[in-house]
């Protein structure tokens, strides 16, 4: 089983303003948390938003995640993303400058018992099972709202000019609510990244490029590096796991 994380700024932008987390210094030794955060762009420090969340999910998770069953761990999950919007809402008191900051967060908490993704904002998780790439999670954005109302196609929603406007974000409000889901842990890989990689890439393409023969690195800089050949217009963050293949490499 083999990791892999990387952040890019993109073409277009003067900063990045995500962060990446996967705790590299367990694999192979259950558990393993993978985190992307999207600061939100046009709103002040947004890179401060998304430096909070993965800067508390990362000690908390070496702190206090320890033999958490599925239950323990959904709450874990839900707890952990009330504290850091809380202390986004800290941050904003002491520093008037940060005042209107959010970061979409997607996480997933992987062991050898379940696997779990936890998704507030448009950063998307996927599992990588018998060479097919799934979306776990969905963006709370507008326009998927109107999608799923029937009042967009697909087609139509990708070049939409509101298709950057989040209805759920960190920072966005006092109260937040995560998606959670539940996946069976029985998958060949687990891919995050932060919508400036699935806003270029289609799908399909992201697909085959995790199902090459290269090795793992080369595959993550590979989809930065296609993602920035077609314009890179956002930061593109990008967390894998590959599970190690019969007769293969970990």
């Amino acid at each position: 089983m083999r990791v892999y994380s990387a952040t890019n700024i993109g073409m277009k932008r003067k900063m990045n303003q995500d962060y990446v987390f996967a705790s590299q210094d367990t694999v192979g030794n259950l558990p393993n948390l993978f985190a992307v955060a999207d600061g939100m762009g046009g709103h002040r420090a947004g890179e401060v938003a998304s430096s909070i969340a993965i800067s508390y999910l990362g000690r908390h998770f070496q702190e206090t995640f320890y033999n958490l069953d599925k239950e323990q761990a959904i709450l874990w999950i839900n707890d952990s993303i009330d504290a850091i919007n809380k202390q986004i809402f800290k941050h904003e008191e002491v520093d008037a400058l940060s005042v209107g900051m959010g970061t979409t967060l997607v996480i997933a908490l992987y062991t050898s018992d379940y696997l779990l993704f936890g998704n507030i904002g448009d950063s998307s998780g996927f599992v990588l099972k018998n060479n097919h790439l799934h979306k776990i999670t969905v963006d709370h954005s507008l326009v998927n709202l109107l999608v799923e109302a029937g009042e967009l196609t697909l087609e139509e929603a990708k070049d939409h000019p509101r298709k950057n406007v989040l209805m759920k974000a960190l920072g966005a409000s006092l109260e937040v609510e995560a998606d959670i889901f539940d996946c069976d842990p029985d998958v060949d890989g687990i891919l995050l990244a932060s919508d400036g990689l699935t806003n270029m890439l289609e799908i399909s393409k992201i697909e085959s490029i995790v199902n090459s023969s290269e090795e793992i690195e080369e595959k993550v800089v590979s989809l930065i590096q296609k993602a920035n050949n077609l314009g890179g217009t956002d930061n593109i963050s990008i967390a894998y796991l590959e599970k190690e293949k019969e007769g293969g490499k970990s």
